[in-house]
């Protein structure tokens, strides 16, 4: 199986690397890294059209090798499909390991889920996975120091035993996995944040109309919901989220239809002629 490696944290970011270590022991995958050359986290699913991207070949100092590009992890996944390396096409998308989580609404602004979702986008399946850090912060912006140990052995199985997970088509795994001793594996669905975001005036500026201003606050809160990613996390238990890409709210096609919104369009283009 043809597994592409990726992130949003960079290439050299230990996440990455902790992954890759694990996913060369795993018997029968055949592993490319392409990853940013710098952080792109919260870039979501932008792409870089407006400008070419850099492509360097990238050592790791134990007989293997990948790609770090200056665009974002969504133009990582297309480098892959597009052909970069020669005849790899990959078969499953792994994305992280993440510093930090990827919970609830943050998913997102996620470039880590983003990545995987690119990858169900091109008709393969996707994994993201993020961890919490040592501090037990439920916020993805706080922690600054990680153990990755059980992010990276939980997804090196959940890569080698994937062909018999009942995935359906059109659909990635998001994986979060709290610090410290394990309780479980819970399978949920995404949480609801708290934001508590605040605009303020960080420096004034000598230009008249110019301020250079805060936007994000103090550190998130979350609904305390059982059945959801963020529940699951609060009790040391690795979330699993099954994602889709169709964002359609179907019972909502329904009650729009019940509305008449062809006689919006009567003080514009005259009516519609039956």
């Amino acid at each position: 199986m043809r597994v592409l490696l990726t992130n949003d944290d960079g290439i050299h970011a230990e996440g990455i690397q902790s992954l890759r270590r694990a996913l060369v022991q795993v018997p029968g995958i055949e592993l490319s890294v392409i990853a940013p050359d710098t952080n792109q986290s919260a870039t979501a699913r932008s792409i870089t059209t407006r400008r070419p991207i850099w492509v360097e070949e990238i050592d790791f100092g134990d007989g293997t090798a990948g790609y770090a590009i200056d665009g974002t992890p969504v133009d990582c996944v297309r480098f892959a499909a597009l052909g970069l390396i020669d005849e790899f096409k990959p078969d499953l998308v792994v994305s992280g390991i993440n510093h930090g989580f990827n919970l609830g609404d943050d998913i997102t602004y996620s470039g880590t889920v983003a990545a995987a979702f690119e990858g169900v986008l091109l008709g393969v399946p996707g994994i993201a996975i993020s961890q919490q850090s040592v501090a037990r912060e439920m916020d993805f912006r706080l922690g600054r120091t990680f153990d990755f140990s059980n992010a990276a052995a939980f997804a090196a199985r959940l890569v080698d035993e994937i062909e018999d997970v009942p995935l359906p088509d059109g659909t990635l795994l998001n994986v979060n996995v709290p610090a410290g001793d394990l309780s479980g594996v819970e399978v949920v669905r995404l949480g609801k944040r708290i934001y508590r975001d605040s605009l303020s005036v960080v420096e004034e500026s000598d230009t008249p109309g110019r301020k250079l201003y805060r936007v994000y606050g103090d550190q998130p809160d979350y609904h305390r919901e059982p059945g959801t990613d963020m529940s699951a996390i609060a009790d040391g238990r690795i979330a699993v989220t099954p994602l889709h890409f169709d964002l359609t709210d179907r019972p909502g096609i329904e009650t729009l239809r019940g509305y008449d919104l062809g006689a919006l369009l009567a003080p514009v283009a005259g009516g519609l002629e039956s």
